[in-house]
């Protein structure tokens, strides 16, 4: 399963900005909307990682921070407008582990989420993505099924990764090539037939066969 990361965030704009990038990253995300139980909603979703902004309705980010620090070692980043160093400082002091200004760059924010959650998260790098039996390795680079496993090249095991994280949903041909021109990986849409194609030969050589569905002008669905 994905990582759950918990936004909170009162800005709508920010949030539903924040919310498409982590999901088009092959994040779960899940927002705050009640700023009267922040601190419940946190222990009740129990996420992996927290987006925090500093001024918020009610208890500010730091105040929250503390508060969640206080049963909680979840990974936290301020997200924030709040650019001086005394709200960095505080930050610090009071339990967060990262301090990113907006506007934020996305790549930056993405690639400090991916750190903080190796750190925070080692043993979930080595469990893979899951689905229907077939288990994707994305730091192998690998995919295994019934005791076998394939080799992957970049773009195969992106592919792959964007529709595990996307399982049941049917995913784009749009999208798919959205989320790897992110990745820096150039595909347009003649070459991503052809690792469809290519994935789907190799997926069938270990006796995966029929995994990944083309819906008709709609994309693929695994």
């Amino acid at each position: 399963m994905p990582e759950k990361i918990m936004i909170i965030e009162d800005d709508p704009v920010i949030r539903t900005e924040l919310e498409t990038l982590l999901s088009g990253n092959g994040f779960l995300p899940c927002v705050v909307t009640d700023f009267e139980r922040t601190a419940c909603q946190v222990k009740a979703e129990d996420p992996h990682l927290i987006l925090l902004d500093i001024k918020l309705p009610g208890k500010s980010g730091f105040y929250l921070c503390s508060e969640i620090r206080s049963f909680s070692d979840v990974p936290v980043i301020f997200v924030t407008s709040s650019n001086t160093d005394m709200d960095e400082l505080n930050s610090i002091m009071l339990g967060g582990d990262a301090f990113i200004t907006k506007p934020y760059n996305t790549a930056i924010l993405l690639a400090k989420i991916r750190s903080l959650l190796k750190r925070a998260w080692p043993g979930r790098q080595n469990e893979g993505l899951s689905w229907h039996g077939a288990v994707l390795h994305p730091e192998e680079g690998t995919l295994e099924y019934d005791d076998r496993k394939v080799e992957l090249t970049k773009n195969e095991q992106k592919i792959l990764y964007y529709l595990f994280t996307h399982a049941g949903v049917i995913c784009s041909r749009a999208d798919i090539i959205d989320y790897l021109w992110d990745s820096r990986l150039y595909v347009d849409d003649n070459a991503l037939s052809v690792n469809i194609n290519r994935i789907r030969e190799k997926l069938a050589g270990i006796g995966l066969t029929d995994f990944i569905r083309t819906k008709h002008r709609q994309g693929y669905l695994i």
